[in-house]
């Protein structure tokens, strides 16, 4: 039995959770059956009538792309513009186009980590992280019973720190109930004060996953009514936000680090800043336009800022604190298809997977 629609996009969808998206974005299935039979997948950075059209001639009827075609809601289907051929075309042939866009951006294993591989950057860290997206669920459960509601919310996404699964805190004490006549108490009497033994459990989990989790809860719960509160935390998510900032093997002078980014991000021409004769160690990246990051980056001392879509004003921004490098919007984020194609191959083994050959890059150089 083959593989369905649903099956890949259940996948990207773990990996870089739709609830990571920015608010603009349309990061989903734009598209298509989830439920057909899946032919083939072809990874882009762009959708276009041309990526469709190359879709059609390899029998792929899935295209996953970083950047949505559809940004904003469509009030007819006339062909008018190309955002119209494009998923008209793809609706005709029973292609389903995937969006996988700021949510893919956001996360540790994402699009800036892919580019802060190919300029050797170790010791990276998101450089600015996500607040009020962690959830912190409290509940009182028997002691006798503590395990399993613990193996339950555990194995629905609560608990994971960093690198660190299954935390919790757990405190001892005495839980006092009445019973009504019309309860139907799993310890205790109708009408008779209860005193039992429990533990007080503390978990930081994923906003997003909080329904999910705390429906595990209660199902693995004894107690009729469940004595439980969520809240929302400000603290930061080290593993999901804008940007990433990370350490050179060596240091360069400034001059040999452009050469050495035009070399591995296979680049034409770099827009940048004045140059400042010093040496080159931290380097903060975003890609796509990510000027707005430009303050973090300040902060944490990078030595440059490598993005794109800068604009004359903010290039003065830099005020020589860093060496602001702007590569282009594409040449920052087309080495995303291909981390889409690896995440693919190693999950989905038997499936026809395709690179685009389809260059989508709206801008030329002379």
């Amino acid at each position: 039995m083959g593989y369905r629609i649903q099956d890949v996009l259940s996948f990207l969808e773990q990996f870089a959770p739709p609830a990571y998206q920015e608010s603009y974005d349309n990061a989903t299935l734009i598209c298509g059956n989830r439920n057909s039979k899946l032919t083939g997948i072809l990874c882009a950075l762009d959708c276009t009538e041309q990526v469709v059209e190359e879709a059609i001639e390899l029998g792929a009827n899935l295209i996953v792309a970083h950047h949505p075609i559809v940004f904003k809601g469509l009030k007819s289907l006339t062909g008018k513009n190309y955002v119209e051929r494009t998923v008209i075309k793809a609706i005709k042939h029973d292609i389903a186009i995937y969006a996988i866009h700021t949510n893919l951006d956001h996360v540790s294993s994402g699009v800036n980590k892919r580019i802060s591989d190919r300029i050797g950057l170790t010791d990276t860290r998101i450089l600015q992280p996500k607040k009020q997206i962690l959830n912190k669920l409290v509940f009182f459960v028997p002691s006798d019973n503590k395990d399993q509601v613990l193996k339950a919310i555990f194995e629905a996404g609560a608990g994971q720190i960093g690198e660190y699964k299954d935390c919790s805190f757990q405190l001892e004490g005495m839980g006092t109930y009445t019973p009504s006549e019309k309860a139907n108490p799993f310890i205790g009497e109708r009408g008779i004060p209860q005193y039992e033994r429990e533990t007080r459990v503390e978990v930081i989990l994923p906003g997003y996953l909080s329904g999910k989790i705390v429906s595990e809860m209660k199902k693995n719960h004894p107690y009729e009514e469940v004595a439980y509160y969520l809240s929302v935390l400000e603290n930061e998510n080290q593993e999901v936000g804008a940007g990433m900032i990370g350490t050179l093997e060596h240091p360069m002078s400034e001059d040999e680090f452009l050469d050495f980014l035009k070399e591995r991000m296979n680049l034409r021409i770099i827009k940048h800043t004045s140059l400042r004769n010093k040496p080159v160690k931290k380097v903060a990246v975003c890609g796509g336009a990510g000027i707005f990051l430009l303050s973090d980056a300040k902060k944490a001392g990078a030595d440059a800022f490598v993005t794109s879509d800068i604009k004359y004003h903010e290039f003065f921004d830099a005020e020589g604190q860093l060496i602001l490098c702007d590569i282009g919007h594409y040449e920052s984020e087309i080495f995303t298809k291909d981390l889409l194609a690896e995440l693919l191959s190693q999950n989905f083994p038997n499936i026809a997977l395709y690179l685009t050959k389809v260059v989508t890059n709206p801008t030329s150089y002379r």
